[in-house]
């Protein structure tokens, strides 16, 4: 079991995970090989301190550098579900392994398209967030697939695969799926809807009859990550040390609200990493030990 769980690999996750470094914790960091697309693409940051006018993949290749340079890799696994048990958390990612982590902090992100009405109220009742996981649950059926990523069309056509009929809803150009049962629909949906699963998808202009949804998004939302989770105007609801209402689960980045700038992130990330140096040095205060380093001291 590690002692924290990064969720994301923009600026947020890379200051936790270096914080962290520094601070001799163990962790593991989920995201991308790229980092950020959002940042990639950036043609030119100007606000952040020491840069001038440079370009999104100086930026990336500058913090790949310095990733490299403190040994710390990140996991290419998309997280798909985290769950507080008790005193430690477990996280559960596409490929289909679990993780245990002490404390976890959330560095997701927002999703620039937003979320369709349904999509959160459905999850598991016919909205999936993961293709390989529920894929083969609809076989001969008839679904629809959100998909905001080309980066993703890998599981587009994993999905294509199984479904008899797939409505392909892309937020993306070009698309280069070829297959006889993908249609492509270029308009965006207003609702998902049902009753005690997802029946139909509405536009402003029509509806399709769907078995299933599959929601594609390089990210999950967190809400939709975790349960019981406080948000307010999609936004994660944290205090000063970038404590959620969950007891060790920790958020940073956009994911907190504005405004979404890299030297927010970065500083909230360093934040909530010390947070979580000081709340595991507070759980072992009171599982009765505190260790330093190779000494431990028991208190009676």
């Amino acid at each position: 079991m590690t002692d924290c769980i990064i969720i994301g690999s923009g600026t947020a996750g890379i200051s936790a995970a270096l914080t962290l470094k520094a601070n001799g914790k163990n962790f593991i960091i989920f995201g991308s090989a790229s980092l950020s697309e959002k940042i990639e693409k950036a043609e030119s940051i100007r606000n952040y301190p020491g840069l001038s006018n440079a370009t999104g993949k100086a930026f990336v290749a500058a913090l790949k550098t310095q990733l490299s340079d403190m040994e710390i890799a990140v996991t290419e696994e998309k997280v798909i579900g985290v769950y507080a048990m008790n005193d430690k958390f477990g996280v559960a990612t596409q490929n289909g392994n679990y993780y245990e982590s002490k404390a976890v902090i959330l560095a997701c992100g927002v999703e620039s398209v937003k979320t369709i009405e349904g999509e959160t109220e459905f999850a598991g009742r016919g909205v999936s967030f993961c293709a390989t996981c529920d894929g083969a649950l609809y076989k001969e059926k008839t679904i629809a697939v959100f998909c905001t990523s080309k980066r993703l069309e890998h599981e587009i056509e994993y999905l294509a695969g199984f479904a008899k009929k797939v409505y392909l809803i892309p937020m993306y150009k070009p698309v280069e799926i070829e297959r006889e049962n993908i249609e492509i629909v270029r308009k965006m949906p207003v609702k998902i809807a049902g009753e005690t699963r997802v029946n139909k998808l509405i536009f402003k202009d029509g509806e399709l009859k769907i078995d299933g949804l599959f929601s594609l998004r390089e990210s999950v939302s967190p809400v939709t990550l975790v349960n019981d989770l406080k948000t307010e105007g999609g936004h994660v609801c944290v205090t000063r040390k970038m404590e959620t209402n969950l007891k060790g689960l920790f958020a940073a980045g956009d994911c907190t609200g504005r405004p979404y700038q890299y030297a927010k992130a970065v500083g909230e990330g360093n934040v909530a990493a010390h947070a979580v140096s000081e709340y595991l040095m507070g759980e072992m205060m009171l599982n009765g030990k505190a260790q330093t380093g190779d000494l431990t001291f028991r208190f009676e």
